[in-house]
């Protein structure tokens, strides 16, 4: 995406910039006025759709840095925040003075409260818990007001520690090497409070050895975490707050320190060192948003998107606990050199905890492109290609890319006899633009692809013009909410044409933006102070052929079926101010008008997944998945926790049937691959789990049942012109 028109105005703008800072000064050689200078100057010029640097944006950008720092509300006090409040609106005007008195008063705030915190935490945790008291803890803490005075500050940490050791507390009475606890107390949007257990085996201890041992273990992961603390400097801090500014823009705009810019840079080269996932940080939460294939995670099958990681421990070492830390010093934890055991402490979307133990590695690359199989069904063959993104080499799109490898996979399934086609796009994050209207590309026979729209310029239609068709048989479009970006390019492209039936969600992720990567050194001809770092900044839109933009609204499935994330927040809608939806004129273009029946199609699939019992058991799991997290009131009496955690356990068990499916399909890798199986054991490995999984996969079953219907009634041009005729 980065070559196009947005990005050749930005290097203009980058031009025109040198000229402007060349010469300017400070008060001071302050590196740190220097980047908000250059950030505000980008963000004001370069941005799709420019914010006014005003006194609600003053206000936006006061109450999201207190609540990132302080998210648990444990570290100011009420009258910090009343002392903070006289810069509520003035924040706006310090931006655009290069003023950083806001933050510096913050700042050397919070280092004075977290070093009263360490305190005070102490104290807490010498006083046995009495976990047969009747009390309660809401865990929506950024709901809470912040406390008046350090007595009940003390008495909200008391809180908050004593749900922190229950499960602890609840493991010691068992005496038990729990590798997995189903529901330690609530779930909950907004983050749970700290939970902390010990996965050392014991026997069981004593009420009163328990409570002890819980809290022995609290207090070190507390000291463990706040000697990370201390080794922070301003500059991370600092860095925070210009990505409270940053953000106010979109989601999608973000400003990278040098050593985030790395990061990135080794990220999208394909590189993945890790556990093979991409975090994202929502309030005190670090959640998993995307699991790269191949990876760790991928291999383990124990985490999923939507996950989040409470804890992180090195090699059965003691866990620290990340609740409430930023995401890049949580990510400080969780990286490391390949070889080695990370342990996470895990509260998975349906409730459950669990502690995953995964060896580091570097992610496979090529488990991140195009792989297909065949599916028997009776007498007939399909085709089923799985594409997790859309993988391009930018410096020699010729040398690999998912279009041409897409392309190669189709006749390969040709020559194998398939009748129809099933292209899968779940959990696909997106990827290279090119890609997708020259897959697109592959269905038709050509025309308009997606239309591109830049601040203040008229769209610009990218077409396939490619006359040649890969494929014009039965096709279906498989998709859910993690179907970001370019996924609903193509999906949206394929449901405007009528080429194509749309299964999966009520709607896609909903990203409708371009991003490009700016470096920031090169704005300034002279710069003392070495690498600034780069701002990724949101440039333009896409809109769908038919005109409406896929920003927030996503593609709407054809045919609608639910899924576990069926009644949660997550996508676009679920970001930090997202772009706005709108509509554009559409483009020219012709539905393609390869099947006869195509609405009736859809009208059979839906009424076979309204009767489905299977898809009804995924339903009734996904509300009570959405129950769960709107409980935000937990008991911090022991007898209530175990009574509750007994339940869930028996609900999670109950779900758990989900995974015993059998759709009797028969799934078989291509010839090729059967050859390589016999030199590569660890490939036929993971085919082998692959079939195993999508032979439970309900969606792929009845995605077979629309190809079948679709072939009842599929016509190819010759026929097509023939029955025009008549």
């Amino acid at each position: 995406m980065k070559r196009n028109l947005a990005y050749a105005l930005l290097v203009m703008l980058v031009a025109v910039a040198s000229c402007s800072f060349t010469n300017k000064t400070f008060e001071t050689d302050d590196k740190d006025k220097l980047l908000l200078d250059l950030i505000t100057y980008v963000l004001e010029r370069g941005h799709y759709q420019p914010k006014d640097i005003n006194d609600d944006f003053s206000v936006e950008v006061f109450d999201s840095f207190i609540d990132i720092i302080d998210p648990t509300k444990r570290y100011f006090l009420a009258s910090d925040i009343e002392e903070f409040d006289k810069y509520k609106f003035q924040i706006d005007d310090q931006i655009k003075n290069v003023d950083i008195t806001f933050f510096d008063m913050v700042y050397g705030r919070l280092v004075q409260r977290m070093a009263e915190a360490k305190e005070i935490y102490k104290e807490v945790l010498k006083e046995p818990f009495d976990y047969s008291k009747e009390e309660t803890l809401d865990v929506k803490y950024n709901k809470q007001p912040f406390v008046s005075s350090k007595k009940e500050l003390k008495e909200r940490w008391r809180k908050q520690l004593k749900y922190a050791t229950l499960g602890t507390y609840d493991n010691k009475l068992e005496g038990s090497k729990l590798k997995a606890v189903e529901k330690e107390a609530d779930v909950n949007e907004e983050g749970p409070a700290t939970v902390f257990e010990d996965n050392t085996p014991s026997a069981p201890l004593s009420p009163a050895e328990a409570e002890k041992a819980a809290r022995e273990l609290t207090k070190s992961t507390l000291d463990d975490y706040f000697d990370f603390i201390d080794e922070l400097e301003r500059k991370d801090w600092f860095v925070q707050y210009l990505n409270t500014i940053v953000e106010v823009f979109d989601p999608h705009t973000f400003y990278f320190a040098p050593d985030d810019k790395e990061k990135f840079d080794t990220s999208m080269s394909g590189k993945f060192e890790g556990i093979g996932a991409r975090l994202q940080k929502k309030k005190d939460q670090t959640k998993i948003v995307e699991i790269i294939s191949g990876g760790p995670v991928w291999r383990d099958q124990q985490i999923e998107v939507g996950d989040e990681i409470l804890k992180v421990g090195q090699n059965g070492q003691p866990p620290v606990d990340i609740v409430g830390m930023r995401l890049d010093d949580a990510i400080k934890f969780i990286k490391g050199p390949k070889g080695t055991i990370v342990d996470l402490t895990v509260r998975k979307v349906d409730g459950s905890l669990i502690v995953v133990s995964l060896m580091r590695d570097v992610v496979e690359l090529e488990e991140s492109y195009a792989k297909s199989a065949t599916i028997i069904k009776e007498d007939q063959k399909f085709g089923l290609i799985n594409l997790p993104k859309f993988y391009v080499d930018f410096e020699d799109y010729n040398e690999r890319n998912a279009a041409t490898d897409v392309a190669k996979e189709i006749e390969r399934l040709k020559e194998a006899g398939v009748e129809g086609l099933i292209l899968d796009l779940r959990d696909n994050g997106g990827g290279s633009l090119k890609t997708v209207v020259d897959m697109a590309g592959l269905f038709i026979k050509e025309g308009p692809i997606v239309q591109v729209r830049s601040t203040n310029k008229a769209p610009e239609v990218y077409n396939d013009k490619d006359d040649r068709i890969q494929w014009d048989g039965p096709l279906v479009i498989l998709v859910n909410e993690l179907s970001a970006s370019a996924s609903e390019i193509l999906a949206a492209a394929m449901q405007d044409y009528k080429r194509g039936v749309v299964i999966g969600s009520k709607q896609t992720f909903g990203k409708g933006t371009v991003q490009n990567v700016i470096p920031l050194e090169n704005i300034v001809r002279s710069n003392e102070y070495g690498d600034l770092g780069a701002i990724k900044i949101t440039t333009q839109k896409f809109y769908r052929i038919n005109g409406g933009s896929t920003q927030l609204e996503g593609v709407k499935s054809d045919v609608i079926v639910p899924d576990r994330y069926s009644y949660i927040d997550i996508g676009e809608k679920d970001q930090e101010n997202p772009l706005g939806w709108d509509k554009i004129a559409p483009a020219k273009y012709a539905p393609w008008d390869g099947y006869i029946d195509y609405e009736a199609t859809i009208a059979n699939s839906t009424k076979r997944m309204a009767g489905n019992e299977q898809i009804k058991l995924i339903d009734e799991n996904a509300r009570w998945i959405k129950k769960a997290q709107d409980e935000t009131v937990v008991s911090l009496k022991y007898n209530n926790y175990k009574r509750e955690l007994e339940k869930d356990k028996e609900t999670a068990k109950y779900f758990k049937t989900i995974n015993d499916y059998n759709s009797h399909l028969l799934f078989e890798s291509l010839g090729y691959e059967k050859e390589l199986f016999a030199k590569d054991t660890v490939l036929k490995e993971k085919r082998v789990r692959w079939h195993k999984d999508l032979a439970k996969d309900v969606y792929i079953e009845e995605a077979v049942n629309v190809l079948q219907d679709l072939k009842m009634n599929h016509v190819n041009e010759t026929k097509v012109a023939s029955v025009k005729n008549k």
